[in-house]
């Protein structure tokens, strides 16, 4: 996949979407490619995360019960895994398995806080969109407690 493909697929995901463009170039430029073949694990349930990936080809599954069981979670082309762990460590709530050959670009926290302290105004877009996630999760975990 060329950088510019890259670069449209990043700008369609909601956290990206008002990312400036060259803030966008310097993610989809930095990042390193990951290739794995069907069957290849990508983490382990319970590891500790040092960042998400993005989907580029091929489809990675999740299995959230660590026992191969067939799963409905399942990442294709255009999609991000480990949005939460772009910014926090987190430990993975499944093992990643890659049902196919696929492609991923791999965003570690610290290249996400270097692209964005480099641009502010981006950082700023990002913020907003995990704000606004996090008022959605705070007022979905509302309902389920009352």
């Amino acid at each position: 996949m060329r950088l510019d493909d890259v670069i449209f697929v990043l700008k369609a995901l909601p956290i990206f979407r008002k990312v400036e463009p060259e803030a966008l170039r310097l993610l989809a430029f930095s990042a390193p490619r990951r290739q794995l073949r069907a069957g290849d694990i990508l983490f382990r349930k319970g590891d500790l995360s040092d960042g998400g990936f993005l989907v580029l080809e091929g489809e990675v599954v999740l299995d959230p019960s660590d026992n191969g069981a067939p799963s409905s979670h399942v990442f294709r082309a255009g999609t991000l895994i480990g949005q939460a762990a772009l910014f926090a460590p987190v430990d993975r709530p499944a093992t990643a398995i890659a049902r196919e050959p696929t492609q991923l670009l791999a965003f570690t926290r610290e290249l996400i806080e270097r692209v964005l302290d480099a641009h502010p105004r981006s950082a700023l877009a990002v913020r907003e969109v995990v704000a606004e996630d996090a008022r959605k999760l705070a007022a979905t975990l509302s309902k389920l407690t009352v």
